[in-house]
């Protein structure tokens, strides 16, 4: 796992912006990436295209594979952050002759998976991305045809961002590299306010900066004279109403099948690694799987909290136990947590309402000797485990009232409103006074932080925010895979513009790889192929625990769903008040909220206003503290 970036100048740009000093240019986006790859830092210019790398070595941590790295007959070359799963197989077929054509065998410097993507794509061009399993986010130039390739795996784990005008392309694995770089005004982008108070994040492909966007998932992007083409060689939306004849056994076992190959590929590694355990159903999958496919013991981490009436680490524990694994248990006072939070908010690389628990998590492991880390990260999404699928059903079954028109379901729906005054109350009475009640337009609203009138309180300019055009691109299913529609809306929205962009941004700050089992595009495929009467009969998750069979214990499997309990509302009128009251005055001076708003919102909260919990207040804070903190206008 690595950190790249670069930046290729047009032929056609002026005199003025061709002769300046790039080489100290790509040399200071590397240095803003150096948290991520501590190892090696180079960078390489040709062409007027610059490419840097800073590198983390996983694979192969001979010199020999550091970046940016050249083809065996030079004409290609690499910047590459991730990890190919399927690298060993792909470097035999690349070292045969392929069978019919002209094709001839490369010759291998390295035993890299980075070397793997260049002789793939020196073969079989952007049709390479097909045949990748893996994480990843590279750019290639062909200094022959003088084309800059750039691609995205295919579920977003690795991020890219990128910023695009006539004279220049400039990219990078974080947005404070393409900050560093002068070439993009340090300017918010206006548009995406609202949605950033709606949903805690911005969706991709914008990002809070106004000239900043993000390469979507399974997409890639080719730069030949001058002109930027991007296109999408993979598509999740496809698999969700794609049914097999499979019956519920043969399903469960191919379930199994596909996820325990998703475990075995992603435990190829040079340096120490374990997976964080919580004690949860999809860690413990997944390290209850590792110890069946490592020769030696797993090691395993949990970073547990004594506060609060829920302690997880008993049932990580258990599982430790069960599997024989060399078990840390990392205990953290709420102090030792406070303590760490300036450090979890400048490892911010964009704002978000999440990710100072996976900093922690992260810091924790890393300092135990640990490199490389598996995560259950996308269980829930794929299995249907969170309540929204439950919601998300009974929505569906409730059509009937669409026999209402809008305007006479707002009389009931204000009942309910003000007999439940609650954030609940306020989304329900929304989601009955949409023109139609349906999963496409409950599942935003569902997701929101504040209501409609909320945001128009607070905000002066409200537009039309991105996730309903992301949700309009997401097909919707037959009747047969409700669930798998909804675990589309989850993985495209949610998981990728939020949990993956923070397990990314948090581990990669500490210089912690991280990887991600549940979310092999095979096993995507798969469930989302299954019927719902496959899925949730009963419970949640019931084909993966079925699929399981006995690796769990009864005990994990029937637990209550859990997660960290910290006192975060204690904090943030106390140890936090000073630090949020700065931030929200500040905030308030922006002008583009309505200042009597935002400061009587943070009043509410002070005074336990059902309707303002801290959750729905501190994404707010985090937002100011990153604007000042990055100097954004």
């Amino acid at each position: 796992m690595c950190g790249i970036a670069g930046f290729s100048i047009a032929r056609g740009a002026p005199i003025a912006i061709r002769e300046k000093n790039y080489p100290s240019v790509i040399s200071a986006m590397v240095d803003c990436l150096k948290h991520r790859g501590p190892d090696a830092k180079n960078t390489w210019n040709k062409d007027d295209t610059y490419l840097g790398h800073a590198r983390l070595s996983i694979i192969d941590l001979s010199e020999v594979s550091n970046q940016p790295m050249h083809s065996s007959d030079g004409r290609y070359i690499i910047i590459y952050n991730g990890e190919l799963y399927n690298y060993k197989d792909l470097k035999l077929e690349l070292q045969r002759v392929a069978q019919g054509t002209g094709n001839l065998p490369y010759f291998f410097n390295t035993n890299s998976d980075t070397e793997v993507v260049l002789a793939a794509y020196q073969r079989w061009g952007v049709e390479c991305l097909t045949k990748f399993n893996g994480m990843y986010a590279f750019a290639l130039y062909d200094t022959q045809e003088k084309i800059l390739f750039i691609a995205r795996d295919r579920v977003g784990i690795k991020p890219l961002y990128y910023s695009y005008n006539e004279d220049r392309l400039v990219f990078a694995s974080e947005v404070r590299s393409i900050l560093s770089s002068g070439f993009v005004e340090r300017k918010l982008n206006r548009e995406a306010i609202s949605e950033y108070f709606l949903y805690q994040t911005v969706h991709a492909p914008n990002t809070i900066l106004k000239d900043v966007k993000m390469l979507m998932p399974g997409h890639y992007m080719l730069l030949k004279n001058d002109d930027l083409h991007i296109k999408k060689y993979w598509d999740l939306n496809n698999f969700t109403s794609v049914s097999n004849d499979l019956d519920y056994k043969q399903t469960c076992g191919k379930t199994k099948e596909l996820l325990f190959q998703a475990v075995e590929r992603r435990l190829v590694a040079d340096v120490p690694f374990g997976a964080f355990l919580s004690g949860g159903i999809d860690s413990s999958a997944v390290v209850g799987i590792m110890s069946k496919m490592s020769a030696k013991k797993v090691e395993t981490f949990n970073v547990s909290f004594d506060e609060g009436e829920f302690s997880e680490a008993k049932y990580a524990k258990k599982i430790a136990e069960k599997f024989g694994t060399n078990h840390h248990e990392i205990k953290l006072s709420p102090e030792d947590f406070l303590e760490q939070l300036p450090e979890s908010l400048n490892a911010l690389d964009h704002p978000s309402g999440d990710g100072p628990n996976t900093y922690v998590v992260s810091k924790a492991t890393k300092k135990a000797g640990i490199t490389m880390a598996l995560s259950g990260l996308g269980g829930d999404e794929v299995f249907a485990g969170y309540d929204v699928f439950k919601r998300m059903t009974e929505i569906n079954k409730k059509s009937y009232l669409n026999i209402l028109p809008a305007a006479l379901r707002k009389l009931p729906a204000s009942v309910l409103k003000v007999k439940n005054k609650s954030v609940a109350g306020d989304k329900i009475y929304e989601v009955l006074t949409q023109s139609k009640v349906n999963v496409t337009s409950a599942y935003p609203i569902s997701r929101k932080v504040f209501s409609d009138s909320q945001i128009e309180s607070l905000l002066k300019v409200r537009s039309e925010n991105n996730l309903n055009a992301l949700i309009k691109k997401i097909k919707e299913t037959d009747k047969d895979h409700l669930l798998s529609y909804v675990s589309a809306l989850e993985i495209n929205t949610y998981m990728q513009n939020i949990l993956l962009r923070d397990t990314d941004q948090m581990s990669m700050a500490v210089a912690l790889e991280v990887r991600v089992p549940f979310l092999d595009y095979k096993l995507l495929e798969f469930v989302l192929s299954v019927k719902d009467e496959f899925k949730y009969p009963s419970t949640p998750k019931k084909l993966l625990i079925d699929s399981l069979g006995d690796l769990l214990p009864d005990e994990v499997v029937n637990r209550p769903k859990m997660g960290f309990t910290l006192p975060w509302k204690n904090w943030m009128k106390d140890e936090l008040k000073l630090f949020c009251e700065e931030n929200i005055k500040s905030l308030s001076k922006r002008d583009f909220v309505n200042e009597r708003s935002v400061l009587d919102l943070w009043q509410q909260f002070l005074k336990d206003d059902a309707r303002v919990t801290w959750s729905r207040i501190w994404h707010l804070i985090v937002l100011e503290n990153w604007l000042n903190k990055n100097n954004i206008s």
